[in-house]
């Protein structure tokens, strides 16, 4: 299979499993008492999917489909979160129906759902995370999370329909770069326990710190200040915690690499312009919303095997576009590659962050799949192309 997608020159993805493993282990080391709920929107791919459920980790779901998906690999229905504070009613009776009794609300309208459909579930009240300092490339609040003050009269909804409020959501946003979000966040989840309390409600045991999270130095930074911050407003109460979150781009972007076919070339001066088989109506299509930087490899196949260009070849001006017929199909307009030749090889790192799950099939052309597993560097590829 692997000689035959190469041979067609079909453009696939590599998962490597091994930097999975170190992915999961880093975190443990830096955040021991928070367990990981994986975020399957980011990249729903069934590989990586089964070894996150080999080595143990949770999952956070957002939908009828990706409970299924979840279900289908043997994960106990108490590791899965259903972490959309806005459900369609036919996926919350699913919910119901296979045992999945942990979700997420923001509002009166949801209660009333969740009381009539799933009402033995255990709720938390999700909170509005400050956009203004967290620096999210994919800002959240405006559309998820009750206010401060909307709050209370929520607690007070939930008590009187017998509602199990279990604890507080919070979400900085995709792409944290400021991890002092968290500590302001934090801050405010100690509230709405306060609240609580001062309502007779003394069920809120889960405290649920979302995503946000790179696997970037960043991580470290910021598993420094949640640790700090829960230690700081929950004090002892701390050991009664159960903390929990959900990562998806810190677990996904770095364990997937793209590799995509030069499909087409032409030369205009100075001026290099590639067609490769994956465009922005596919895998990259992540780029509209700033959400991956390109990290390109070029190998020349000239030779057998290919080889990754030489680092001293001159480089040119070059234009990426994708397969489709659209002109707004143009990955980069102004990249510095080596001169390439049709039917030489890109190698993008770092793509597995809303990329093939976001991908389409327009014009008739699919998003590339995953169609092995490798554990070596970058260079391992050049018997695989």
């Amino acid at each position: 299979m692997i000689v035959e997608k190469a041979e067609n020159k079909e453009a696939f993805y590599v998962l490597n499993f091994g930097e999975v493993s170190g992915i999961m282990d880093r975190w443990s080391n830096a955040l021991p008492n928070v367990q990981p709920f994986y975020a399957v929107k980011c990249n729903p791919d069934m590989k990586l999917l089964s070894k996150l459920q080999e080595l143990g980790c949770n999952f956070d779901c957002a939908s009828k489909f990706e409970i299924e998906a979840i279900l289908s690999l043997g994960v106990s229905p108490d590791r899965i979160i259903y972490a959309n504070p806005c459900k369609e009613v036919a996926h919350l009776k699913y919910a119901a129906s296979v045992g999945v009794n942990l979700t997420t609300f923001d509002s009166k309208y949801e209660l009333e759902k969740i009381v009539k459909w799933h009402p033995k579930c255990d709720l938390l009240l999700r909170i509005k995370a400050p956009d203004d300092i967290s620096g999210a490339i994919l800002p959240l609040s405006s559309k998820y999370g009750a206010d401060l003050d909307e709050v209370e009269s929520l607690l007070e909804i939930a008590k009187a329909a017998q509602l199990n409020i279990a604890g507080v959501s919070f979400h900085i946003g995709s792409g944290c770069t400021n991890p002092m979000a968290f500590r302001a966040v934090i801050a405010s989840t100690k509230q709405v326990f306060d609240m609580a309390s001062r309502l007779g409600m003394n069920s809120l045991q889960i405290l649920n710190i979302g995503g946000g999270f790179t696997a970037t130095p960043k991580f470290e930074e910021a598993a420094t200040i949640i640790r700090s911050a829960i230690h700081d407003y929950f004090g002892e109460t701390t050991k009664q915690l159960r903390i929990i979150a959900e990562p998806g781009r810190y677990i996904a972007e770095n364990v997937f690499t793209l590799a995509a076919n030069v499909v087409g070339k032409r030369v205009r001066g100075e001026l290099r312009e590639y067609w490769i088989n994956e465009g922005m109506y596919s895998s990259f299509n992540a780029l509209i919303y700033g959400c991956a930087t390109l990290i390109p490899t070029p190998f020349a196949c000239n030779s057998n095997p290919c080889n990754p260009t030489r680092k001293q070849a001159p480089t040119y001006v070059s234009k990426l576009y994708g397969p489709t017929c659209a002109a707004v199909d143009t990955i980069t307009q102004n990249l510095q590659l080596p001169d390439l030749e049709v039917d030489d090889w890109i190698i993008f790192s770092n793509m597995g962050s809303y990329t093939s799950c976001c991908g389409t099939s327009f014009n008739g052309f699919n998003t590339a799949t995953t169609s092995f597993v490798y554990t070596p560097n970058i260079e391992s590829l050049n018997s695989k192309l």
